[in-house]
């Protein structure tokens, strides 16, 4: 019998979709995120539509990992005891509500954890730290922002080089010390969390990597986004397969106590 592939739970986005004055809720996960664990961690992307927090140790003990995705709205401030500073951006307060207690439940029980842009600050969040939500009216900060206008290539194009930490994870995927990625954020880390070890930085001094310290299983974040063209990236493939061989390695200890 062939043996089936690992599960990863990608929480959903919480959106109103529709023409202005003709809405309706939707979840939303976009493709690229699922493609990419589906191809480079080789794993089956799972969603658990209007999952609550009441039920996240149930719905772990039936995957093998969790990815936190980038989206379009932010965590809100609200969480690190701010008040929001641009009404017009979008948040999520449904997701807020699921992921930030995800987060915890996925270091305390060892299940393998990938954040991504939004999913990045979620882990920061959920473990005590603080977001920028302007990285660009910082003092001495350049804007991380993506332009609106320009297309998707452009957009998730390389647009900074990060400096990586000696010995760490990253600096063996990328196989070497610094790497060139995109940028696509508004928000970025202030005060990083305690049991957080920074992995990587922007040339401006932001943080773009993390790792858990002393995290039983897989828990790394990024603020850029490897999931786009994923394939066109050596380095990029290799967090991926990284995550995915993490699963395996859960999927295997699951599955032999069943």
């Amino acid at each position: 019998m062939k043996k089936p592939p690992s599960l990863v739970w990608l929480p959903a986005d919480h959106r109103l979709l529709g023409s202005e004055g003709k809405t309706m809720p939707f979840l939303v996960l976009g493709d690229k995120y699922a493609r990419a664990i589906k191809v480079h961690a080789q794993a089956q992307p799972v969603m658990f539509p209007l999952a609550s927090a009441d039920q996240i140790e149930d719905l772990l003990a039936l995957v093998d990992g969790v990815m936190l995705t980038g989206s379009p709205s932010n965590v809100h401030p609200s969480h690190f005891g701010a008040a929001v500073a641009d009404t017009s951006l979008p948040l999520d307060e449904e997701r807020d509500s699921l992921t930030l207690a995800l987060v915890k439940a996925c270091v305390a029980h060892a299940v393998p954890l990938l954040g991504i842009c939004r999913g990045f600050q979620e882990i920061n969040v959920a473990l005590g730290g603080t977001l920028h939500q302007q990285v660009h009216a910082i003092a001495g900060m350049q804007d991380h922002r993506e332009s609106p206008e320009s297309s998707y290539d452009v957009q998730y194009a390389p647009s900074h080089a990060i400096r990586l930490a000696s010995g760490s994870a990253f600096a063996q995927w990328a196989g070497g010390e610094t790497a060139h990625v995109n940028s696509v954020h508004g928000q970025g880390i202030d005060r990083l969390a305690q049991g957080l070890r920074a992995l990587a930085y922007a040339p401006d001094g932001l943080v773009e990597a993390f790792e858990v310290e002393g995290a039983a299983a897989f828990a790394y974040a990024v603020q850029w986004h490897p999931e786009w063209k994923t394939s066109e990236s050596a380095f990029y493939g290799a967090i991926f397969m990284a995550f995915g061989d993490a699963c395996r390695n859960r999927q295997a200890n699951r599955t032999s106590m069943n």
